[in-house]
């Protein structure tokens, strides 16, 4: 490891100069080192496990209402222990819908705080419990080292992170202030995922060899929006700005969790490919000769249209996660697990289990829920499903968040989680400036992994929490994307 960090010191120039005919953000060897020293260094403190002193009522506060906030608030204002206490957005009026949803709710209206440095006023002023980030992805770091520089646990959208730099800033932050930062990976509370997590724990599918997860999204009408898609067309400039693997967590979570990833295992390097762009570039030109606005987005080097990352753990397994938000197909996660003894996928639907050559029948499926339906499905799934938040796992998630704050419980994700998860995001586009090269994958947990303790799937300790208000269910719009 020594002679790997004096020979990445000694290149650095020459890797400087590889990196003239390539965008900026393809290689930076400097930031490489400073993980390499971090990842060296002792933890302050072992987030993972961390039961945080209770919350009997969990004081929040919201910042961003724009495609994911006004969700986020009508959910949370369904669950019992919980205090909407102020809601922020750049946009004042969108800050005023929100607090329609809260006060429709039969709560108290919440404060309200706008403009550019309104989130700081509104962690400043009402120091609530939890700060619940829903902004643009560049915006998530900053927002929750404030919140837990502040005295507060943080929970942000994905990824919660876009360089390896804000990744090592999170983890020590969360270390030093022992608060709670936990990444909002919903898809890791999806139903079939919940089921196969519990069916890997009980050793159905046998050793885990290998693992398949994906964001199959076509996203090109939402991200060349112009008025009613994402604020100044932020979603769309990431398209360009960065190449690689933009969105992983959504099918990683799930199965690293699977896996035991940081809890018995880690992943150690990554390579990674990306196709052409053979959509979003022509788009932009045909958008153009519609409408001007739209020619400062022609000529960008667009990411591929598909890109393909092969990830492998310490112990050997392996796992590909893509990600393609152009093509004209249906949206898939792809969830696979396969293992010594059998197999689990879904997407595309219907999801499907075999422990041989041939799927188990619809009957024979249907037993393996009844045996293997975790605790926390068992007691809010059916509420989840009614209140919502994309087939109910949003709701889930809010829900098992405010239970573990309010019992004093480690959080089914941390801090160690969402940079894990979210670091393929610059990883990726470092293996593909340098033509597919292998990249090592930090261990943020710095030696942790060894003796953490997988993922609690009982409610031990828990499930006191209670769900209100149901018959006043606001039916707040939600796009079925993130």
């Amino acid at each position: 490891m020594s002679n790997r960090r004096s020979f990445l010191k000694n290149i650095a120039v020459g890797a400087g100069a590889l990196a003239i005919d390539l965008p900026a953000f393809a290689i930076n060897d400097e930031a490489m080192q400073r993980s390499y020293e971090l990842e060296k260094s002792a933890a302050r403190f072992n987030m993972c496990g961390y039961r945080a002193p209770k919350i009997d009522k969990v004081r929040i506060g919201f910042i961003g209402q724009g495609m994911r906030g006004p969700g986020a608030v009508q959910r949370m204002s369904h669950i019992d222990g919980v205090e909407i206490v102020a809601i922020c957005d750049l946009i004042p009026e969108r800050a005023t819908r929100s607090n329609a949803i809260v006060q429709k709710s039969g709560r108290p209206a919440a404060k309200e705080y706008s403009g550019e440095n309104g989130w700081k006023d509104m962690i400043l002023k009402e120091k609530p419990d939890l700060v619940y980030i829903t902004t643009p992805w560049n915006l998530h770091t900053p927002m929750a080292l404030f919140a837990m520089e502040n005295g507060c646990h943080a929970a942000s959208e994905v990824p919660i992170a876009l360089t390896l730099d804000d990744c090592w800033k999170l983890v020590e932050t969360s270390e030093r202030t022992r608060k709670h930062c936990m990444m909002l990976e919903n898809c890791c509370y999806d139903f079939f995922e919940l089921l196969t997590l519990n069916m890997a724990r009980q050793g159905m599918f046998g050793e885990l060899v290998h693992a398949e997860g994906a964001y199959i999204h076509d996203l090109r009408d939402l991200n060349f929006k112009k008025d009613t898609g994402y604020q100044n067309m932020w979603r769309l400039r990431q398209n360009y700005e960065h190449n690689g693997c933009l969105y992983p967590t959504h099918g990683l979570g799930p199965v690293a969790q699977c896996m035991n990833i940081n809890r018995g295992d880690k992943m150690d390097w990554l390579v990674s490919v990306s196709s052409n762009d053979f959509q979003m570039g022509q788009m932009a030109k045909d958008l153009a000769a519609k409408d001007s606005y739209f020619q400062q987005f022609v000529g960008k080097p667009y990411r591929g249209n598909m890109n393909t990352t092969t990830i492998k753990t310490n112990k050997g397994r392996t796992i590909m996660i893509q990600h393609d938000v152009t093509s004209p197909r249906p949206y898939s996660r792809i969830h696979l697990l396969s293992g010594t003894k059998g197999v689990a996928q879904k997407w595309p639907d219907p999801e499907r289990i075999a422990f041989g050559h041939e799927w188990i029948k619809e009957d024979e499926l249907k037993k393996l829920y009844d045996q293997y339906t975790p605790e926390i499905v068992r007691k809010i799934g059916d509420l989840a499903k009614q209140i919502g938040g994309h087939g109910g796992m949003d709701f889930m998630m809010d829900w098992r968040l405010i239970d573990c704050l309010r019992n004093g419980l480690p959080l089914d994700q941390d801090v160690y989680d969402g940079v894990a998860w979210s670091c393929i995001f610059p990883l990726s586009g470092r293996s593909i400036a340098k033509r597919s090269s292998s990249v090592d994958i930090p261990d943020f947990t710095r030696g942790g992994w060894k003796t953490n303790v997988p993922v609690e799937l009982t409610l031990k300790g828990g499930g006191t929490t209670g769900v209100v208000n149901l018959e006043k269910k606001e039916a707040s719009k939600q796009l079925n994307v993130h």
